[in-house]
């Protein structure tokens, strides 16, 4: 079956132009593909590797419309766009990804239901639209509780720990404001997540298990081995997943793994992700080069890991430390992403370091200047 299959030459128009949406376009032109971008950021990295760039906001429905009509294709490289402007599209345009998923996923509140209804283990919630909901989420899953809201929050942002009663007032400002989630904090042991691609009709490529390390809610690295003891039931879970969320392209299923060893999902990235940056170099595909194979619907392939890894973010505050050391180090696979305003805790750009050939020349440096 061959739905849709793109050819080379053809055009991938991709919503947002930061990051992501730059190493999109650079597989989608090692492959042969052209590229036309949408960003309203007019300095964004991708805006210097495609062959279009329209300036314009993310819900322009006119600017939305010339996309299409540029395009074979259309993927987006974030889930914060609005569901209701993509939905303007979907009809028009051969946007394989849809517009639900987006719909679902960029609501915490939807996309925990989505969870719980595929039978995947999801952390207890609660819905909290009054402070009478929170002192009824606190009596029911116990303190401590992470509030989030359910639009817009990510690295940390729109979150509250409430450790103690007391911490409840502090809440009322957050929760005045609008819809939130109340989810039991578990007893962590650690974080993992696993990068998935999906064609449409079905084909799907498993990158292997990430352990992931945060500071400060943002993600400081991901360490990738031969092996992991959760593999399997992490797959699992993502097929249950799959069956109630429409995917196709790259996407990410996030989880907690508290003391006693079970696991929870955390929260899905329906797009390439953070954690799964090293495959560009570790892997004999990335997670850019799969997320373009599935939108174009071609075969997806078995991703090999050729090297064991760690990955960092490097952050404003790294490059200003770090910058001059980089051409000493010619094991240090450093990606800077091209930004133009450099700030504090600012994902400006990564860094890879293979294992199997380097396997501490890094990563003490790193933590003496962070």
């Amino acid at each position: 079956m061959t739905l849709n299959k793109l050819k080379i030459g053809q055009t991938i128009g991709i919503i947002g132009g930061g990051q992501l949406g730059k190493m999109m376009a650079q597989s989608a032109q090692r492959m042969g593909f052209k590229v036309a971008v949408l960003d309203p950021d007019d300095t964004c990295p991708a805006k210097h590797v495609c062959h279009h760039f329209i300036h314009a906001g993310y819900n322009d429905i006119e600017a939305l419309n010339q996309l299409g009509e540029y395009s074979d294709v259309i993927t987006y490289e974030f889930e914060n766009i609005s569901a209701e402007a993509l939905k303007e599209i979907v009809d028009k345009y051969h946007v394989p990804q849809g517009y639900e998923t987006v719909l679902t996923l960029q609501n915490r509140l939807a996309e925990k239901e989505a969870i719980r209804n595929s039978g995947a283990a999801v952390v207890p919630y609660m819905k909290v639209a009054s402070y009478d909901d929170l002192v009824t989420a606190v009596s029911t899953l116990g303190l401590p509780i992470m509030l989030k809201t359910t639009f817009g929050g990510y690295d940390g942002k729109g979150q509250m720990v409430i450790n103690t009663p007391e911490d409840m007032n502090g809440a009322k400002d957050m929760i005045q404001a609008g819809l939130l989630v109340a989810e039991k904090r578990i007893d962590l042991d650690f974080e993992i997540s696993i990068t998935a691609s999906r064609n449409e009709v079905g084909e799907i490529s498993y990158f292997p298990v990430q352990e992931n390390v945060h500071r400060d809610q943002i993600l400081f690295s991901t360490t990738v081995k031969h092996e992991h003891p959760y593999t399997k039931r992490a797959i699992m879970e993502v097929e249950k997943i799959m069956k109630q969320i429409h995917f196709v392209g790259t996407f990410t299923v996030e989880f907690f793994i508290d003391k006693s060893g079970e696991l929870y999902v955390n929260e899905i990235a329906p797009r390439p992700h953070n954690s799964g940056h090293y495959s560009i170099e570790a892997c004999d595909y990335s997670q850019f080069d799969t997320h373009i194979l599935s939108i174009a619907n071609w075969k997806m392939p078995k991703v090999k890991l050729l090297s064991e890894a760690v990955m960092y973010n490097l952050l404003g505050q790294d490059l200003d430390l770090m910058e001059d050391l980089f051409d000493s180090h010619p094991e240090w696979h450093v990606h800077v992403y091209g930004k133009e305003l450099r700030k504090h805790n600012r994902k400006m750009g990564h860094l890879t370091l293979l294992l199997d050939s380097h396997q501490d020349s890094y990563y003490p440096i790193y933590k003496e200047r962070v």
